[in-house]
């Protein structure tokens, strides 16, 4: 009779009714903590029961769960049989899971076998594919109500389930019980025999020839600790013979002092020997224990990589069905998961059922006019069909440019994306290292982005009319802060450009600067930037970007010193960027926030201004983006206060000193400090229907806009992502395979030639960049690439015979 057999029981065992206190008056509480007591006897056996029968007795009912009387059967179309007795599987038949809130519970073939229990979407999948397996040994479980029960491993792993019937569920949870009862048990006896089955038989094969080798040197040394011992005594007992004949007194002492040492000599190596000998036992005591550890670690790896996975799919899936991308299929009448069990809280493991492997980001999940861009199709897939194509969609805006700033881009088309196949492979790695789709990337390069932090220049323009230094600080520290006033909705990454790669931005006529950047280094990838206005001011920088996805965050560290130099008065700021973090990377809506502090100093006259830059928490009451700040003379005394936020606005209070109570100085008081306030800067409103245009500010839009005479190595020309804004992925994604391809030939054409160089002792300059040299900075005493003019006398004459082919 099968272990679990519930049918065909006549009378109890000796064993059942030792359990049930000798004569089993009373009802017998049925399954594990939490369930109620039946109200008949022998509806169900008691926890007792489950135990006594695991360690087996005599009579009939020894090796089953015994019942006061005969079982009943199950109910029509119940939940299947239990397996023969011979068979490997104790138990299996149909139970109804919970997978998510979208589908609520499903019916799946759950099989019950040697202290596992599995489950498939049907019998016959059985043979090709496991949708998830629990170890009882180390399970809860509890009984929620008459018909559902939760498996918990304390972990990743929770199993909601429900029995067709209140019989049903008490019979899987007797199964369940009697075979963890077993599981603990061979558990038990496998930590005490040494068994491993958690190793892997290539591991087990190392660790013991490892011992076998560490016992063979230990015999060795065994060996070799007797010989010693034995010509020890020896040595001993020939200095002894010595001494007993008669030499003079001077010989005497010399062979005294010998055997002293020979007999520290072989002390010595007897504790060597036991040394070694313990360490043998020690290793092998403890192998089997560390070998379980490493195996444990990596199974919890492995679960936790499945559970984000699972996690990613269910919010995607979760977006879709809320936003109207999936139609949700009707609960049939007789579905089991009743709107009360749709309710429920705490229904973990609910993606595991979707076959599913497609994900879309959710930043691209856009709703689009029909008048302009794709149409979202019913799926939600592709989004191709659309009333007017992307080119000519462009087209027109070209004819716009010729007369105006454009003030649009065509709108973000909604592409399908595999995020978890691309982002799980991309852990604790840097990202400027990683092929990315450019499904991740806003049509704009780098050195675009960069360029970005002059969409504020007018700040600069009124700290060059300052004739106080400090009030002239206080607009700098405005201006360090709108560069990130951009990056608040800006989830997606710009385009890593090639090396050489330019960007030149003539604004002369219209706002009284001009700006150029090039790439002077890929790996690490750094960009030189250099902008020169009339109105009395010079900003350059250079910037390295070094970044690290780390599973749930990806931190964005930018490298590099800004100048920023005033003519007329010859002060010359320096400050660095702070750290930019990008949070729900996999699970969840991204968002982005600035951290840290910069300290902004005026070399000339030596005034500084300490901003910092809050990090985002929950449990704060501060406002969210919060930016603090404050501007000191050289002897350390603060003459203004910076307050406001790095997505908003900045304000700053002239600081007044007061006399204190003890006669010093003291901060004027808040209400005092409101008379002096005075905004220094507010951010621009967004474009209208930017959420569909990358959240691109307006300085944003004109930036990839053709224009003629440019460098042939001008962000402007490159054709990925010039594919890209017109909606064109899968070609954009072909042709930056292309480019890059191109890059790393020419990279390894350059190390080529400097190996053969180096062979031929010929002198070989490395990778120079065209408008920039790289120089010690007279400041800062930091290596850096200086802007060494002539580009725009060579645009002037459209002289690029310098410039190199890289698109």
């Amino acid at each position: 009779m099968a272990a679990t057999e519930l049918r065909g029981v006549v009378g109890p065992g000796p064993a059942a009714i030792a359990a049930l206190g000798g004569g089993g008056a009373g009802p017998p509480v049925v399954g594990a903590g939490g369930g109620r007591g039946d109200s008949g006897p022998g509806s169900g056996a008691a926890s007792g029961t489950v135990a006594a029968a695991a360690t087996g007795g005599p009579g009939p009912g020894a090796g089953g769960v015994a019942a006061a009387g005969p079982a009943p059967a199950p109910p029509t179309g119940g939940s299947g049989g239990s397996g023969a007795g011979g068979s490997g599987s104790a138990r299996e038949g149909w139970l109804f899971k919970w997978t998510n809130y979208i589908k609520g519970y499903q019916r799946r073939w759950f099989v019950l076998s040697n202290g596992l229990l599995s489950y498939y979407r049907s019998k016959a999948e059985m043979r090709h594919t496991c949708r998830g397996t629990i170890n009882l040994a180390t399970a809860n479980i509890t009984v929620e109500d008459s018909c559902n029960f939760i498996i918990s491993n304390g972990g990743a792993q929770t199993y909601h389930l429900k029995a067709s019937s209140e019989v049903e569920r008490q019979r899987w949870v007797t199964a369940l019980e009697l075979a963890k009862a077993k599981a603990v048990k061979m558990l038990a006896e496998s930590d005490e025999s040494g068994d491993e089955e958690s190793v892997s038989q290539t591991d087990k094969t190392e660790l013991q020839n490892t011992l076998r080798t560490l016992s063979s040197k230990v015999e060795d040394l065994s060996t070799c600790n007797d010989l010693i011992a034995k010509h020890g005594t020896a040595l001993q007992r020939s200095l002894s013979e010595l001494e007993s004949l008669k030499l003079p007194a001077e010989s005497n002492e010399k062979i005294k002092q010998v055997n002293e040492r020979a007999t520290l000599f072989r002390i010595t190596s007897n504790a060597m020997i036991n040394a070694c000998r313990d360490f043998l036992m020690l290793a092998q005591t403890h192998s089997k224990k560390w070998q379980k550890s490493l195996q444990y670690e990596r199974d919890q790896r492995i679960r936790l990589e499945e559970t984000l996975e699972q996690l990613a799919k269910q919010h995607n899936h979760l977006e879709r069905a809320f936003r109207g991308a999936t139609v949700l299929p009707a609960n049939t009448p007789g579905s089991v998961g009743s709107g009360k069990d749709q309710c429920c809280s705490g229904k973990g493991d609910m993606s595991d059922e979707d076959d599913e492997n497609e994900f879309f980001d959710a930043p691209e999940i856009i709703t689009m006019p029909e008048n302009l861009g794709h149409k979202r199709t019913g799926s939600n897939i592709s989004g191709a069909s659309s009333d007017i194509s992307l080119d000519e969609q462009y087209k027109h805006q070209l004819e716009e440019t010729k007369k105006e700033k454009r003030t649009r881009i065509p709108y973000k088309p909604n592409y399908s994306l595999n995020l978890w196949s691309i982002m799980k492979n991309c852990i604790g790695k840097e990202l400027s290292k990683i092929p990315m789709p450019v499904n991740f990337n806003e049509p704009l390069s780098m050195l675009q982005r960069l360029t970005e932090d002059l969409e504020y220049h007018e700040l600069l323009d009124r700290a060059a009319k300052c004739e106080n230094s400090l009030e002239q600080l206080c607009y700098v520290a405005a201006f360090t802060v709108s560069s990130y006033s951009t990056t608040v909705f800006r989830t997606s990454k710009p385009f890593n450009p090639l090396l050489g790669e330019t960007f030149e931005l003539d604004r002369l006529e219209e706002n009284g600067y001009r700006s150029l950047c090039e790439q002077v280094s890929h790996h690490p990838p750094a960009a030189a930037h250099h902008a020169e206005s009339k109105n009395g001011w010079t900003l350059r920088q250079e910037i390295k970007i070094t970044s690290k996805f780390r599973g749930k965050y990806l931190s964005i560290m930018p490298l590099g010193t800004i100048h920023c130099i005033f003519h007329a008065t010859g002060h010359h700021y320096t400050w660095k960027k702070v750290t930019t973090t990008v949070h729900n990377i996999i699970v969840g809506k991204l968002w982005i926030d600035q951290s840290g502090e910069i300290d902004i100093v005026n070399h000339k006259t030596g005034d500084k201004c300490n901003l910092k830059f809050v990090p985002y928490s929950y449990f704060s009451r501060d406002v969210a983006r919060k930016v603090t700040g404050e501007v000191t003379d050289p002897s350390g005394k603060v003459h203004f206060t910076l307050l406001g936020t790095w997505d908003e606005k900045m304000e700053c209070f002239k600081v007044q000193p007061v006399i204190g109570e003890n006669g010093g100085d003291a901060r004027q008081r808040g209400h005092e400090a409101e008379e002096s306030r005075v905004m220094l800067w507010k951010r621009n409103p967004l474009p209208k229907n930017a959420e569909n245009m990358y959240y691109f500010s307006e300085l944003a839009l004109t930036l990839n806009a053709w224009e003629s005479g440019t460098a042939p190595t001008d962000s402007r020309l490159r054709p990925d992502q010039r594919l890209m804004e017109n909606g064109r992925w899968d070609e954009a994604n072909a042709e930056k395979q292309r480019l890059e391809e191109k890059q790393r030939l020419s990279r390894k054409k350059r190390e080529a030639e400097a190996m053969k160089a180096t062979e031929d002792g010929t002198p070989y300059d490395p990778y120079k960049a065209l408008w920039f040299e790289r120089k010690k900075d007279p400041v800062t005493k930091e290596l850096t690439h200086i802007y060494r003019g002539e580009y725009w006398d060579c645009k002037e004459k459209q002289d690029w015979s310098s410039c190199p082919d890289i698109f």
